[in-house]
Formats: C-alpha cells, structure tokens, sequence
C-alpha cells in the first residue's frame, strides 16, 4: 500500500505531466530539440525522446530536479490515439543521476556498449479504444519502452528496422510495440552499430546483458 508521501508525489508528477507533456510531445513527434528555452535543466531535465510514428507509440525521458536529494526520474509513454498524441502510462523512480560524459565501454560505469537500465510498459490504450473494450484478458498490443546507456564507440542503434540516433550523453530512451503475451511484450533485438557502420554489439529481447559483455566475461573465465 503506497504511503500518503508516497501518494503526494504520485499526484505531484501527474499535475506536472498535464502540463508539460502536451508541449513535450509536440517537439518529440516534429523531431525539434527536446529541451524548451523556457524550460530551466535544473527543475526539469528531459533526457530523450523516442517516436515510432509507423507503430503510433513514442517514450519520453525526464528527470525531475536533476542532480538533488529530491531527484526523480520518470518516462511517459504516448500513445496515436486517432489524430491525437496523449500520454498513455509510465513509471518512476527516486533517483536523477546523469554521467558527467559519455564513457567508453569496459569503464567503470559502462561495461557494455548498450546497458540496460528501467523500463515501463502498458497494454496499448489504442488499441483498446479501438476494440472498444478494457481488454483486461491481456490480448492485444503492448507497448513498452527501455531506457539505455551507451558506450562513447556506438554511433547509432538499430532497433528492430528502426535507427536511433545516440545523443551525445549517450543516455536514451527506446519505445516498441509488440502483440502482448499476457505478462507484458517482447522487446525488439537492439544492435549497436560503430562510426564505421560494423556491427559492435546487440542484445536480444530476453538477454539483460548484450552480447560485448557476455564475450568479455567469457573470455576472463577461459
């Protein structure tokens, strides 16, 4: 049972989410910068953003008085629903955190090249709309989204068919939708992909560890 301070934040980053994400959504999906000049870094710090306009589904990462004791981190999941983009569900956590630079990968702070961080996911609110049910069966479309730490040698990713620019923070969200398998979705195969355009690593979707890291650990075990 969640605690009344508990249930205030939980109401605090809804207030929030209203009326900065409508703003948020609109640079996410016209592929503009993502942080607003009004927008001071210090209160709110939005890190990435993700859009796959084919699927209707996008992901935007934020952290909430970044750097503090009071930091949270939240990602928001948007949905197409008819002509209209609308937040559709997210998660949240007690932390805010950023890597002062982007690091190489076997550093302390990035062993891999794609680290796996928080994730959320919500059964598809379009879809439901359309099929005019609450689909609590666990049928349908899921989406969900992953957030990730990229070492300073990956120059974009592949996400399924989709490429993904890095950010130069190497921090970044991911969005997908998937048909859902009643516990939640299956996340598409994520490559790493070098300035050279060779192939440096990929992580499956039901791999926590992409595959650099699994043959750096084997190697140390031979």
């Amino acid at each position: 049972m969640s605690t009344r301070a508990e249930l205030r934040r939980m109401r605090r980053i809804d207030r929030g989410m209203r009326i900065i994400l409508p703003r948020v959504v609109r640079r996410v999906v016209n592929g503009e910068v993502l942080q607003p000049g009004w927008l001071p870094r210090r209160w709110l710090t939005l890190v990435s953003g993700d859009v796959d306009r084919d699927a209707g589904v996008g992901g935007v990462w934020l952290i909430w008085r970044p750097g503090s004791a009071k930091a949270e981190t939240h990602t928001a999941l948007i949905e197409r629903c008819g002509e209209k983009w609308q937040y559709t569900g997210g998660g949240s956590a007690s932390d805010g955190d950023l890597l002062a630079e982007r690091l190489a990968a076997g550093q302390p702070g990035q062993v891999g090249m794609i680290e796996l961080g928080g994730g959320a996911g919500c059964l598809s609110y379009a879809y439901r709309l359309q099929h005019r049910h609450p689909d609590f069966t666990g049928t349908g479309s899921w989406v969900g989204s992953n957030e990730l730490q990229v070492a300073a040698e990956v120059d974009h990713l592949l996400l399924g068919d989709r490429r993904i620019k890095v950010p130069g923070h190497g921090r970044l969200i991911v969005v997908w939708k998937s048909q859902s398998t009643g516990h939640g979705g299956i996340r598409p195969l994520i490559v790493a992909v070098g300035h050279d355009g060779s192939e440096l690593s990929r992580i499956g979707p039901h791999d926590s560890m992409d595959s650099y890291t699994w043959a750096e650990l084997s190697g140390q075990a031979e």
